[in-house]
């Protein structure tokens, strides 16, 4: 009994360490701010919690898809250090162009 548990004591530094690395990995996926909901963009983005998570969204909804990652500095609450903590988390792959109004064929959002 006493061998195993010494045996579960050297190998916990290294269970440790690799946990630890893999955290990071994962907590903060990269997300598109153009595509993403409120609870994604909370869930993905450092410093972002729900409130300002549905400030995003709703800039987003009333002025347009973002064009660049900078737009973000325009949602009120969000200034150059919450932007720089998750400049590599965010991308833009959604539509960089507002759908034209005529167009009959209806805008999807993921879920």
């Amino acid at each position: 009994m006493k061998l195993a548990l010494a045996a579960c004591i050297r190998r916990l530094p290294a269970l440790l360490l690799m946990l630890a690395f893999s955290l990071p990995a994962q907590a903060f996926a990269q997300v598109d701010i153009n595509t993403a909901d409120a609870r994604t963009l909370a869930a993905s983005l450092a410093g972002i919690g729900l409130v300002k998570a549905e400030a995003i969204v709703a800039y987003r909804d009333s002025n347009g898809p973002f064009t660049q990652v900078e737009d973000l500095l325009k949602v009120k609450g969000i200034g150059n250090k919450t932007l720089d903590a998750n400049r590599d988390a965010i991308v833009i792959l959604g539509p960089s162009q507002p759908p034209r109004r005529d167009d009959p064929r209806p805008t999807l959002r993921p879920f």
